[in-house]
């Protein structure tokens, strides 16, 4: 029998709807020659519906969403609506209600794309961000107190639990044994006193667990630097929801491009489904234009099958990207060329 994944899309805001489409031509392409279907079922979950009703989804959204096997989003955000208020209202519940408490970003220099740093090179840049998703700074406890007043205070709390760094630690080990047997850990410890010094303790412990990986720590303002410097030394990357993110950013932008890079929010015990997108913005200016890069989509959408269980046609799609990159002259603008998002698209599903 053909194995059916339900799939609920979120196209969202800006260039979200223009870069699911191909990721979900790529998807069927993959579903026909592996023997899998995939059925999906569309929400206008976005800005403009928060504009329109006053929310960004409706209040049953998270049930709408929890009989589906994966999902698959565009992206999130648009002038006139606040991020807090764009991201509070979607992203965030998504991930917590359905514990995606890893946040998978793989990062590669391809052959084809020049990486504004010199040492970056194809072939040698291999890394990837496992972000904690759940927790440390972007807790929900704090607030403001006085406001409009000279006396006026904003007080935001990190939480970091022994469950949350043990099981992203564990995750973090795990991947790296299955990679090149390498784990840096970003801290700040020397300037964070409490949080910080229990992470590291925390990342010591699971280490003694998985002796068959190496690993050391880096403060994260040296490892920023590093990843510039030196972005081929680095194999898996573990670091809290704050520094996780911004290090993503960055290696993405070695890259050679933020609208290549793919995002995994994953629940691995599967008793919830994972969320997959690109890690771009929704970019309104140059939404409507056609020319946006699908490829954070594809291969979020490759990420995706991976997860659900189809690894040799996830390494088709990753394959097909970097054949495209290798071997064509066709780039989108953001990578120096002229192709439109479907001529990309078009390309790539040629190679494929």
């Amino acid at each position: 029998m053909t194995t059916n994944h339900r799939i609920a899309l979120i196209p969202g805001d800006g260039i979200g709807a223009e870069v699911l489409p191909p990721a979900q031509q790529v998807l069927d392409v993959l579903g026909r020659r592996h023997g899998f279907s995939l059925s999906y079922t569309s929400y206008d979950w976005s800005c403009e519906r928060y504009l329109r009703e006053g929310a960004m989804m409706p209040a049953d959204g998270i049930d709408q969403l929890r009989d589906k096997d994966a999902i698959l989003l565009g992206a999130v955000g648009y002038p006139g609506v606040p991020d807090h208020v764009s991201l509070w209202g979607l992203l965030i519940p998504i991930r917590r209600s359905f514990r995606q408490y890893v946040n998978l970003r793989p990062i590669r220099v391809f052959e084809g794309i020049d990486s504004p740093v010199r040492g970056a090179r194809p072939g040698e840049v291999d890394i990837v961000v496992v972000r904690e998703n759940a927790e440390g700074e972007y807790s929900e406890i704090g607030g403001r107190l006085n406001q409009g007043t000279s006396e006026e205070l904003a007080v935001q709390e990190a939480v970091f639990t022994r469950a949350g760094v043990t099981r992203i630690a564990d995750y973090a080990f795990s991947l790296a044994a299955r990679r090149r047997g390498k784990v840096t850990s970003a801290t700040k410890s020397n300037g964070i006193i409490h949080t910080m010094p229990f992470w590291d303790e925390l990342i010591a412990e699971r280490a003694a667990e998985h002796p068959g990986v190496a690993w050391d720590q880096e403060h994260i303002d040296a490892l920023a630097a590093k990843f510039v410097l030196d972005p081929a030394r680095f194999d898996v990357v573990v670091a809290s929801n704050l520094f996780g993110d911004i290090l993503s950013d960055l290696a993405a932008a070695v890259a050679g491009s933020i609208g290549i890079a793919p995002a995994a929010n994953l629940n691995p015990e599967g008793d919830f489904p994972s969320m997959f997108e690109p890690v771009h913005g929704s970019a309104p200016d140059i939404a409507g234009q056609g020319i946006a890069n699908p490829l954070g989509a594809i291969w979020s959408a490759a990420m995706m099958l991976d997860h659900l269980g189809h690894p040799a046609a996830a390494r088709d799609i990753t394959d097909a990207i970097a054949s495209v990159l290798a071997k064509t002259d066709t780039r989108t603008r953001d990578l120096g060329g002229t192709a439109t998002t479907a001529e990309f698209t078009d390309k790539l599903i040629e190679l494929l």
